[in-house]
């Protein structure tokens, strides 16, 4: 069964998978990548332009259905080892802001304090709720 999942990362980082045809997210762990499945849909949230001293976005700035069966190390340099997912990215996909989204989202108007869901970096959502998101990013799913 397809299901559907929010990736909360800073419009930059997204912007950089997107380009690369890969997902990342919270610190590069491992285990948010392996919970979606092979045709997953994964709609990227940004709250900021940048990671560290951004400005706030809290947009929705991809979307792109997973690929890729595995999760894989990829060496940044530094030390730094994060893991990533192929992702095939809907290129025509429009940034949309939350303004004027997000009351008709199941996942914010049943969480008073979505902010704390989003905190998990990587969520699940209905596939309702995917479709609307796809929708205002100018995607037919």
């Amino acid at each position: 069964m397809t299901r559907a999942w929010v990736g909360v990362v800073s419009r930059s980082h997204v912007l950089r998978g997107v380009e690369g045809g890969f997902a990342q997210m919270c610190h590069g762990k491992r285990l948010p990548l392996e919970r979606m499945g092979v045709g997953d849909w994964l709609v990227y949230y940004s709250p900021k332009t940048d990671m560290h001293g951004g400005e706030p976005l809290r947009a929705f700035t991809a979307l792109g259905r997973v690929h890729g069966e595995r999760t894989v190390p990829f060496d940044m340099g530094g030390g730094f080892v994060p893991y990533r997912r192929e992702v095939r990215f809907e290129r025509a996909a429009r940034e949309v802001p939350l303004v004027g989204l997000g009351q008709g989202l199941d996942f914010i108007r049943n969480n008073s304090n979505w902010g704390m869901l989003a905190r998990r970096g990587h969520f699940e959502i209905s596939l309702e709720d995917l479709r609307k998101i796809a929708v205002a990013m100018g995607v037919s799913m």
